[in-house]
């Protein structure tokens, strides 16, 4: 029987440490230290738990200077570097304590570790966010927030600096994690009502508080800290609990400080002499930890014990089961006087876990298994599962508190840092006099704005008053506060003066390139009424496709849905208006997304043409009734192809509303020009849907070179953004099996998509021949339907390849799922492909692909790198590629491997994220009036 609940919170923050200037800077080695030390190991704790069916809940925030860090090129290129001269000392370290077994046995484990941590890092390409996102997608880790630069929120002087800190740590997390965060780690705990109002508008539904900050609320809570309580503007607020707290965090009586545990304060960065430290040691001669530490902490004298892994892990099983039996006890009393589930939350900086105390990750690690086996009467819950038990929380109102010393600000505001704040206030004012004054800026102007902007916020990072506070590296927190603060005002001077230094601005840029989509607009005096861009979360799509599954006859419903489904994660509204199909509802919701379908007659030979009218006048009808009638504002059209290009122009010239439209491929390209009469009709309206477009999408750098000669486009019009994949999709259903005639002892050469001529499936065909002479018992499985199906079959009859080659036409997805993952070799043999997203499905299942060197297929195939080419239409090349694969496991396996890898470059949020960008793009124009420039 469950008696109650542990919420335990994990804030993992450091401040924004990136010095492209110098690649010695000893503060980016906290970045490097954290990650070796607390948050891989963290996450390998939490995706061992997951893999092994453990049953565990933590809620963890990520700062939006942390999340930029990892997501950083140039640091994860400085932490491959670091990670490597840590590897080298290990190796120096084995030799040198070769007389000393037990210290050399020390050093090969840390050896040991250090590559597993280099190996997870490595698994991800060097950005452990998605890391971080898999478990939250499995229900196991709920990711929150926290304000953009960790900013001391009470003592910023006006509500816009506050917005800003807020949306743009939103607009970070949204942007890196594809979804928006439920709770934010308010920095420092620090609470005022203040910041309440920013909460609200930007979907926070939580928050923390040290425990006087629930105690002293009025009236006092019922249930102490083993409930939230609810906040006049219905915010949740959830407390820290002090036992739990005092086990782990006190200097005294917590477990860290347990004599087995690994000393911190002895690392060999600081005992052994400067020539034995080489490559790690720092160019300066400045001593540093290595995080190779031999003694365990024994007691209060200098003698130290050499440290001992197993022990260590014992000891932290014995506190871990401590921790489980206190909580125990203490929900079993809360919960004989609440009447309901109590919650103990239970927050710590995620630091501590691993960095400061070795043995933390497997601390949690132990406590989560013997939660989840021993059946205890506690359970761990995120804070967002606990809101959605009870319907009743209290209502009360809170006083300002932190969790700082004395648990108010003076760790903030003292002798030591107080006169950072008269400076911040001021820029404050003057970002939001800027803010207001400029409405549409030019292009250099924005920069600038958003330069300042981002120069106030980092100045106004709660970690450097705090440093001053502890006197630790006090120079570097002055040197950085001054910094930003003058740059912020040279910028504010330029746009004073409308003088605007180029270079300036763009080594500013270089030197803090922290949030990227940050928009000075935050800033304005009036959030609410700040930006004509709308914010992404409220952006209305009006999105315009033929196709949409299950109406799917090639990869354009596949992309939109994938679009559309990942835009909805990313906060805009979307609605698609599409072809009805029998059997499913003219309105629905699909994972978010507004499907609007209307009814016309299926197309019969030479009538497709008038059923594209008659869809065009369909979704006029419907799109008008949405707009006058139903009342749906949009802020942007995205029209999909050119059958639903006139639709798309006329409500773009009626409404007024800006339109997109992408072009998946054209008339010109896929007959190699315009012969008839059909042709030039569609040609017309491809040319004038890119016409009226404000903006052009095409998904290769081979369609916007044909775009540009075909339609005469300027180049700087039309964006490339690729398709994606998600391999989500690509999973085998369990238990599903394909025809009972499937072999998978024979070699299957597979290929998806339609039967048209520009697929070159006909070429594929010549090529068996060949193949099978060398591979007699292969097959050839065809998937997919279209006009040159039955002139296929024919000439498969003629080559005499009736027994090898299988036409399975339209197959529902968990067949070809199951084909892909039992295909040898995937093959597209195009004449014309603009983009070639089957190919990609194909990687992202692990199968080796042989394509043409055409098309789209060239952005994303590197010969004998990521899957092979051959010549398009040339049967002999595509044949001897075929058999490289079918006669080479080692090359198939070592081509669809770093295919996999590399397949982060088509990820859809990061699409998705492009996409926006375009959106902003076309609601600025269709607004803009400039305002004065430099």
């Amino acid at each position: 029987m469950t008696l109650g609940y542990l919420n335990l919170v994990l804030h993992a923050h450091l401040p924004y440490v990136r010095h492209p200037e110098r690649e010695d800077r000893i503060e980016e080695r906290w970045l490097f230290e954290a990650l070796t030390e607390t948050y891989i190991p963290l996450l390998q704790v939490f995706h061992g738990l997951l893999d092994d069916g453990v049953d565990f809940r933590v809620t963890m925030s990520l700062s939006p200077p942390l999340i930029s860090m990892l997501a950083d090129e140039l640091l994860q290129t400085r932490y491959r570097r670091h990670m490597a001269n840590l590897l080298a000392l290990c190796e120096s370290e084995q030799t040198r304590t070769a007389d000393d077994p037990a210290r050399r046995s020390l050093a090969k484990e840390y050896q040991r570790r250090f590559e597993q941590v280099v190996q997870f890092f490595e698994d991800y390409s060097g950005n452990i966010l998605p890391a971080f996102a898999q478990l939250h997608q499995a229900g196991k880790l709920e990711l929150i927030t926290s304000a953009a630069t960790h900013a001391f929120l009470p003592y910023l002087r006006t509500q816009a600096a506050i917005e800003a800190q807020i949306a743009t740590a939103v607009d970070c997390f949204i942007t890196h994690l594809g979804f928006r965060p439920k709770g934010i780690w308010l920095p420092e705990c620090a609470y005022d009502a203040r910041v309440e109002a920013s909460l609200q508008r930007h979907g926070i539904r939580y928050f923390f508080t040290d425990t006087h900050g629930l105690t002293s609320a009025t009236p006092a809570p019922v249930f102490g800290t083993f409930a939230p309580v609810v906040t006049p503007s219905g915010l949740a607020a959830f407390a820290r609990d002090e036992e739990s707290s005092r086990q782990v965090w006190s200097s005294t009586e917590g477990y860290p400080g347990d004599y087995d545990y690994r000393e911190y304060y002895r690392d060999i960065g600081f005992d052994l002499p400067e020539q034995d430290l080489q490559p790690f040691a720092h160019k300066e001669g400045i001593r540093l930890n290595t995080g190779i530490k031999y003694y365990r902490i024994t007691g209060q004298t200098g003698e130290k014990a050499l440290y001992d892994f197993h022990l260590a892990r014992e000891k932290a099983a014995t506190h871990a089961g401590n921790f489980l039996f206190n909580r125990t006890q203490q929900v079993a009393y809360a919960k004989s006087r609440m009447g309901r589930l109590p919650v103990v939350t239970a927050p710590y900086d995620a630091e501590l876990f691993g960095h400061w105390w070795y043995e933390g990750p497997i601390f949690l690690d132990m406590l989560f298994r013997k939660m989840h086996y021993d059946q205890t009467e506690i359970k761990s819950i995120t804070p967002s599962e606990y809101l959605d038990m009870y319907g009743d929380f209290q209502l009360a109102t809170l006083d300002f508190s932190t969790w700082g010393r004395g648990g108010y600000g003076d760790v903030w505001l003292q002798g030591d840092n107080d006169w950072i704040y008269p400076a911040l206030h001021d820029c404050e004012l003057q970002m939001t006099r800027l803010a207001d004054a400029y409405v549409h800026p030019s292009s250099l102007v924005r920069r600038a704005l958003n330069q300042a902007a981002r120069e106030l916020m980092l100045a106004e990072s709660s970690d450097f008053a705090f440093i001053m506070d502890s006197k630790t590296t006090v120079d570097y927190a002055v040197e950085r506060t001054k910094q930003h603060v003058n740059r912020f005002r040279h910028l504010c001077s330029m746009l004073d003066q409308r003088d605007i230094d180029v270079s300036y601005v763009s080594d500013a840029e270089a030197l803090s390139p922290i949030f990227p989509n940050l928009d000075y607009r935050c800033f304005q005096s009036n959030p609410q009424h700040a930006a004509d861009l709308p914010d992404r979360d409220v952006v209305r799509v009006l999105l315009l496709s033929w196709e949409f599954p299950p109406m799917t006859v090639g990869g354009l419903a596949r992309h939109v849905y994938d679009l559309s489904r990942h835009l909805v994660e990313q906060g805009c509204e979307v609605h698609v208006v599409t072809t009805a199909v029998d059997g499913y509802p003219l309105d629905e919701i699909v994972e978010g997304v507004h499907v609007h379908r209307v009814r016309v007659a299926q197309p019969d030979g030479g009538e497709f043409i008038h059923f594209v009218l008659q869809l065009n006048l369909a979704m006029l009808a419907r799109c008008r009734q949405m707009i006058e009638v139903e009342g749906y504002q949009f802020n942007v059209i995205h029209a999909h192809d050119w059958l639903v290009g006139e639709v798309a122009c006329l409500l773009k010239q009626h409404y007024g509303i800006p339109l997109i439209a992408t072009i998946h491929a054209t008339e010109h390209g896929r007959n190699h020009g315009i012969s008839t009469d059909v042709q030039r009709h569609i040609h017309h309206i491809e040319w004038r849907l890119t016409y009226e477009a404000s903006e052009v999408i095409v998904c290769s750098t081979y369609m916007l070179h044909e775009l540009m000669d075909v339609f005469a486009l300027p180049g700087e019009k039309v964006h490339v953004i690729p398709n994606g994949v998600d391999r989500r999709l690509l999973e085998s259903a369990k238990g599903h099996r394909t025809p009972d005639d499937v072999c998978e002892e024979r070699p299957i050469i597979l290929f998806i998509g339609r039967l048209v001529r520009e697929k070159g499936v006909h070429v594929l065909l010549d090529a068996a021949s060949d193949i099978l002479q060398d591979v007699p018992d292969a097959r050839v499985v065809i998937l997919g339907q279209g006009p040159m199906q039955q002139a296929l079959r024919d000439q498969s009859e003629r080559l005499g390849l009736g027994h090898c080659v299988e036409f399975w036409g339209f197959v529902d997805d968990d067949t070809r799922n199951d084909l892909f993952h039992r295909a040898r070799v995937a093959v597209f043999p195009s004449l014309y492909e603009p983009f070639g997203i089957v190919a990609l499905e194909a990687m992202a299942a692990g199968v080796p692909v042989v394509v043409s060197d055409v098309g789209g297929l060239c952005d994303i195939v590197r010969h004998e790198h990521n899957g092979l080419k051959a010549y398009a239409g040339d049967a002999a090349s595509l044949s001897c590629q075929i058999k490289r694969l079918l006669f080479d496991p080692n090359l198939s396996h070592s081509l669809s491997t770093v295919a996999e890898q590399e397949l982060s470059r088509f990820d859809w949020r990061r699409i998705a994220e492009h996409t926006i960008q375009v959106y902003g793009c076309v609601v600025v124009k269709a607004s803009t009036v400039e305002a004065p420039t430099a």
